[in-house]
């Protein structure tokens, strides 16, 4: 049985390690819970930090492939790791409040102009919704674990 004292825990002679509630292993973030809210919130920041620094050729108007640029470079490293999470609705909600926030700053719309997020993708923005490609993701990965 290992010793266990507070946020401390004796591995050994002259070697204690710190409790945590969550922390990054292999660039993802892990939980005590095991649910992905703190990965799905580390992904986010890090598409927004992709999203900043493109964000010079994503709002140039003379560029025409923007959404391939957003998509290969924004949303992949939004969704990289998310095959093995466990995603819930608050989740998936995260990832599409953040999805569209970004492409309103896209293609310069604001919250004023009363363009719902639905109609938003009907007018021919090619955006997908990221909560469900997660959603997706996951479930053709425990799919190919069950094969297996």
């Amino acid at each position: 049985m290992i010793p266990v004292t507070g946020t401390s825990v004796d591995i050994g002679v002259n070697a204690n390690r710190e409790l945590v509630d969550k922390f990054c292993y292999l660039g993802d973030m892990l939980s005590v819970d095991g649910d992905a809210n703190a990965a799905v919130e580390n992904r986010i920041q890090i598409g927004w930090n992709k999203f900043r620094q493109l964000v010079p050729l994503l709002t140039n108007k003379d560029i025409p492939l923007k959404m391939r640029l957003y998509s290969g470079c924004v949303q992949s490293s939004m969704l990289h790791g998310s095959e093995t999470w466990p995603v819930r609705k608050d989740n998936e909600v995260a990832f599409q409040r953040a999805e569209m926030k970004m492409v309103r700053l896209l293609y310069g719309m604001k919250l004023q102009d009363s363009i719902p997020s639905k109609g938003l993708r009907e007018t021919g923005i090619r955006c997908h919704n990221l909560g469900t490609t997660a959603k997706q993701f996951a479930m053709v990965w425990a799919y190919v674990a069950m094969i297996w």
